[in-house]
């Protein structure tokens, strides 16, 4: 089984790309908010579980606001490559601060 160190940044960025896609496919933007809502809270357990809570509440608060910031980046790049970037950084930072916890 793939340690939580490896799930983490992976959920994240799912829970952002899917949301999206959600809201986006489905016209029900409310829908996209619970699989982003949901995606987060796992990811939340999981940093927390490796990383500590002050690295979960860090996280986490990464995690909002790459979902806040893909919205004016949207206006600049295109909703999809907008998700991507967002994603692909939270991700990132997720990967830097659990690889080597616990």
């Amino acid at each position: 089984m793939p340690s939580t160190r490896a799930l983490s940044p992976a959920i994240a960025a799912a829970g952002l790309v899917g949301g999206y896609a959600v809201a986006r496919w489905t016209k029900k933007r409310p829908l996209g908010g619970v699989v982003l809502a949901v995606a987060g809270g796992v990811a939340a357990r999981e940093w927390q579980q490796a990383a500590g809570t002050k690295a979960a509440v860090g996280l986490t608060a990464g995690y909002v606001a790459a979902f806040a910031g893909s919205h004016p980046l949207a206006k600049k790049i295109g909703a999809w490559p907008a998700v991507f970037s967002v994603a692909g950084a939270m991700a990132g930072a997720a990967y830097a601060v659990t690889r080597n916890a616990g």
